[in-house]
């Protein structure tokens, strides 16, 4: 997911559907690559590889006197290696190498934004790194060795600037500090960035690497994560301690562009080179600061939105996207190497209650908005899942986790929403993105290919997660979250459909792009969906100030539900139409589309409820969060997980036909007894805030 502008970060999540439509891009003159994905090959025990990534992988000039530009043996070794972006799928199954945005010099090859960026040739290296680290692999030590001094080639050495770092490069080494369209900061090296972040992680990362190998080079590398610690030190790191209030919530107010996703991984990165060099202070001091400032976005918990999440933007408070939703596994990281529990039990909340319900509701989706608005699916955030389960399985020891490792990893060998697989282990071939509807982009750049190789590389080293994984090859069943609109409702008195001219508020979605405004006496009666379990509701009202530059007026008073059963109204709690100090402060909009669970469930025999407006309300839509959420997989194994959305032990009738093993984990993904074998359809106990899991005997 490429960084556009510091709250493209809350765009993004719509954004990113481009992402999965075929490249827009125009192929420069660039080598094809032939590496057809085989949905019927045969999964092979090593699932890494680095094919295709290597096939992306140009030689780039590294120009000599452009100020502020050096790099390591730059005199010596005047070329380096950077990934090309984007990899156009052709009709025969091969590939052309594209840069981003329109070609604006022919002559040159020049793009509008560039052929390489400093984005993809950090999170390279991480691959290269690891690759190398994990299997020994001479030529990934010299890929890694490569791009560590392309990428530093894109860091600016001196000046005001000094340790940020410039996106854009061209293919004849040209570089690019304005793109077309403008991306922000412009130029790119003139603020802190997503870029600045990733650059710190593959720093990090390779001093790590290197550090025994080539001290030589590894003492450079040093040298230029000091450089960027020094970049953020004039920047994020200066406002350490500072908070600012977003919509009524307070956020820390340093974290690097606002935002934890290119701070966690910083953090990585960060992690990694302070376990290497436990004596560089400063490292650690910036370190312990950033992992604070991502732990303070933890939000919501059992039957509460977002379930524990750890909330990406500062300035969202209502606004989760599985792009670059590193923060689980940077925290895990960041414990280990601190020694501080409360880092690690905010990444396993995440992970044991909001990620079990994330997979039950379909999978990591571009963007919840507070509902699930974006259902793009990308490596990148199937992959930020998987290593922060992984991360968080190997530190705690939770067994839960890594079965939710391997039910999320499954979505490369086909249990994804198109049913056809993402990743061919045969060629290193993935795909670009799998949008709602199952359309697969079969394109496959660099971001979709870093990211798929790092979980195959997660895999790899964790062989009973990688079994379960390719065992595991469709969806037969995804009941999890589901959305009721306010405005399908029936409506008495004084209440109205509104359409705003954009769905988009700025930090959230209208869902379904419209609301009911009601007053007060009026009622909306909504029918719930066809064939619901017993479930929790969590409506979604507008409980912001208003925005006079809109005239959208504030709410006030507060709404009661009921659910109809026969003849009898069955009250169910009431939500606020306005919540005091809710002011936009720091926040992208003065809307504030908050869920709030009401107090009592509904039974599965319940066919609508009805809201009973005091005061004036702008009612959005209907969270419907069954009291168990079920996620089925099936293939060459079976895996059923169950997750319980109460803080009270809930038994769950099996479907199952015969005998299988069941599993039980408590909230934070530590398993709760012994294993049991269970009969057909046998009854079965799901821990508060926890799961549990059904696989064959």
């Amino acid at each position: 997911m490429k960084r556009i502008t510091l709250l493209a970060a809350a765009t993004a999540a719509i954004v990113t559907a481009a992402l999965a439509l075929p490249a827009a891009a125009v192929a420069a003159p660039s080598p094809s690559h032939s590496a057809a994905s085989g949905s019927g090959s045969a999964v092979p025990a090593h699932l890494t590889n680095l094919s295709h990534l290597d096939f992306l992988l140009g030689d780039v000039p590294l120009l000599p006197q452009v100020a502020g530009h050096t790099t390591y043996r730059q005199d010596a070794e005047p070329t380096a290696r950077a990934p090309w972006v984007y990899a156009d799928r052709q009709p025969d199954g091969s590939f052309t190498r594209v840069g981003g945005g329109p070609i604006t010099d022919v002559a040159k090859g020049w793009y509008a934004q560039g052929a390489f960026d400093a984005d993809d040739i950090s999170r390279a290296a991480v691959v290269y790194l690891r690759d190398w680290k994990q299997n020994g692999t001479a030529s990934s030590r010299e890929s890694a060795y490569e791009l560590l001094r392309s990428l530093t080639y894109l860091q600016t050495d001196s000046g005001p600037n000094a340790g940020n770092v410039v996106l854009w490069q061209q293919s004849d080494g040209t570089l690019n500090p304005s793109a077309i369209p403008v991306e922000l900061p412009d130029p790119s090296d003139s603020a802190e960035s997503f870029w600045l972040a990733r650059t710190v992680w593959a720093l990090g990362e390779g001093y790590a690497g290197f550090r025994d190998a080539d001290p030589q080079f590894a003492g450079f590398l040093a040298d230029r994560l000091g450089l960027a610690l020094g970049a953020l030190g004039r920047q994020s790191l200066a406002k350490y301690g500072t908070t600012t209030t977003a919509n009524g919530v307070t956020v820390p107010g340093w974290l690097i562009s606002g935002s934890a996703s290119p701070t966690a991984e910083a953090v990585l990165g960060l992690s990694a080179y302070s376990a290497a060099a436990p004596g560089d202070q400063a490292a650690r001091t910036a370190l312990a600061r950033y992992s604070e400032g991502i732990a303070k976005l933890a939000s919501g918990g059992v039957g509460q939105w977002p379930f524990g999440a750890l909330l990406p933007e500062a300035n969202s408070p209502t606004f989760w996207h599985a792009w670059g939703a590193m923060q689980p596994a940077a925290l895990t990281a960041a414990a280990q190497t601190l020694g501080d529990p409360s880092l690690q039990k905010a990444a396993t909340t995440d992970l044991a209650q909001f990620t079990a319900q994330l997979l039950t509701s379909g999978g990591p989706d571009n963007g919840w908005t507070p509902t699930p608005a974006d259902r793009t699916q990308i490596a990148y955030g199937v992959d930020s899942r998987v290593e922060g389960l992984v991360a968080a399985a190997d530190a705690t020891g939770a067994g839960g986790l890594a079965a939710l490792a391997g039910a999320q990893a499954a979505w490369f060998f086909g249990a994804n929403p198109a049913g056809t697989p993402a990743y061919d282990p045969a060629t290193g071939v993935c795909v670009d993105g799998i949008a709602s509807d199952g359309t697969v982009n079969r394109n496959c750049g660099a971001e979709s290919a870093i990211h798929t190789q790092l979980t195959m590389l997660a895999l790899d080293a964790h062989p009973a997660i990688a079994r379960t994984a390719t065992a595991l090859t469709r969806t037969t069943t995804a009941d999890g979250l589901q959305v009721i609109e306010a405005e399908s409702g029936r409506l008495t008195g004084a209440a109205s459909v509104v359409t705003p001219a954009s769905a988009w508020t700025g930090s959230a979605n209208w869902s379904g792009g419209a609301y009911v405004a009601a007053n007060a006496g009026s009622t909306v009666t909504i029918d719930l969906p066809a064939g619901h379990s017993a479930s929790r509701l969590l409506p979604i009202a507008d409980l912001g100030p208003g925005d006079p530059t809109t005239g959208l007026p504030a709410g006030s008073g507060s709404t009661r539900w009921t659910a109809q059963l026969g003849r009898l109204s069955v009250p169910l709690g009431s939500t606020a139409n306005v919540r005091a100090g809710a002011t936009q402060g720091s926040g992208a909009s003065p809307v504030f589309l908050l869920p709030q669970t009401l107090t009592l469930a509904v039974t599965a025999s319940t066919g609508s409820i009805t809201a009973h407006v005091s005061g004036t309300a702008k009612l959005d839509a209907v969270l419907v969060q069954p009291i168990v959420s079920h996620l089925a997989l099936a293939g060459a194994s079976s895996l059923d997980l169950y997750v319980n959305a109460t803080k009270l032990p809930v038994p769950q009738r099996l479907s199952t036909t015969v005998p299988v093993t069941v599993t039980r984990f408590d909230s934070a993904g530590r398993q709760v007894g012994a294993a049991q074998t269970v009969g057909p359809r046998g009854l079965v106990a799901v821990e508060p805030g926890g799961f549990t899991t059904v696989v064959p005997r």
